[in-house]
């Protein structure tokens, strides 16, 4: 009699690059950088976050985002969620220190409510749930392309001295390793657009190993800072009843406040699932440059959002793919995008 390996459910995705960050961190913590070697990471992890968004940049179609701006009043809604109303919340946070959250935790709790959303995962989730898949698309590169300039100002007003120590050196490094790199990406999409379209697939790869690379770095200094002690399974229990709480008062916001605004049902859904969203392939190397030392603790509440979206967004999908269908009969259908996690292989 054979025995079947038992499997997830279907509707519960565990994102494989999650697995590849947590291998990522338990290297770091038995395995940590110091001395001469942290600082030969920390070099090519400076290299890598420039890399990233150079590539970034040469990969985002101005024309295509143009031509979204015609669906305006959808696209700001998100930009509200994402940059609004994210960051508000995350303000509200602040009273659930020192009881609830450390000072630490709180810092990268209110960071991930900064970064901004993705465009794979919103894409794939609208698609399934039968939304506006062009407008889930325009909405996620819209949102990503603010977050270049828009998370690095807002994290400098918000966060103050928590976050490392914003001040005009922090943020010419900012300009040096971000700005700079994505703005030469786009001068030269013109000539090498059509190589990286070709070899997707491959840089791909080079994208989520350099994520990796930042995230040993991060975490490598932690564990050599000794910070790590501050994260007790209480504190780790307590930050993920924070963000759940934080994920379903976005996807109720975005949902019945899109409806209060007027928006069909398509746009409804390309709203919620793009305006609840959070990026970790942004936000990971944004973090390296904008905490220094104190990125480990600051990326820590990113990634366990990432996940948990992932997870509960999967199920409203498959539950809003099942509603009758005269409840979409006001727009045609758009293309299925098969996607089901997101990939940090575009701005996103």
């Amino acid at each position: 009699m054979s025995r079947r390996t038992p499997k997830l459910p279907s509707w519960l995705p565990i994102d494989p690059y999650i697995l590849a960050l947590i291998g990522t961190v338990v290297l770091a913590a038995l395995l940590p950088a110091s001395g001469a070697a942290a600082d030969a990471a920390g070099g090519v992890s400076t290299g890598a976050v420039a890399l990233l968004f150079f590539l970034y940049g040469a990969r985002l179609s101005t024309a295509e985002a143009l031509d979204g701006l015609r669906h305006w009043r959808l696209h700001l809604t998100v930009l509200a969620c994402t940059f609004v109303a994210f960051p508000l919340l995350g303000l509200a946070g602040k009273g659930l220190v020192p009881y609830v959250l450390t000072p630490q935790l709180y810092s990268g709790f209110l960071f991930l409510c900064l970064v901004p959303s993705t465009i794979q995962s919103s894409i794939a989730f609208t698609s399934i749930a039968r939304g506006n898949v062009p407008a889930a698309i325009c909405a996620g590169s819209f949102s990503s392309l603010a977050g270049i300039f828009v998370t690095p100002l807002l994290a400098a007003a918000l966060l103050g001295n928590s976050g490392g120590g914003f001040s005009a050196d922090a943020l010419l490094k900012i300009g040096v390793q971000l700005l700079l790199p994505f703005a030469a990406g786009q001068l030269l999409r013109r000539w090498i657009g059509g190589f990286l379209t070709r070899h997707k697939k491959v840089l791909g790869y080079v994208d989520r190993g350099s994520i990796l690379l930042v995230v040993y770095t991060a975490f490598s200094e932690g564990m050599v800072a000794g910070i790590w002690h501050q994260v007790t399974p209480v504190r780790l229990g307590a930050l993920l009843a924070a963000e759940a709480a934080l994920l379903a008062l976005m996807l109720a916001l975005s949902w019945y406040g899109a409806k209060r605004l007027g928006f069909d049902r398509k746009d409804r859904i390309a709203i919620q699932f793009a305006g609840s969203k959070k990026s970790l392939a942004s936000g990971l190397p944004m973090a390296s440059v904008l905490f220094g030392a104190q990125a480990s603790l600051a990326v820590l509440p990113l990634m366990l959002f990432h996940q948990m979206q992932l997870m509960v967004c999967a199920v409203i999908a498959k539950r809003r793919s099942r509603d009758p269908e005269e409840e979409f009969a006001e727009r045609p259908t758009a293309p299925a995008v098969s996607a089901m996690a997101e990939e940090p292989v575009a701005v996103g």
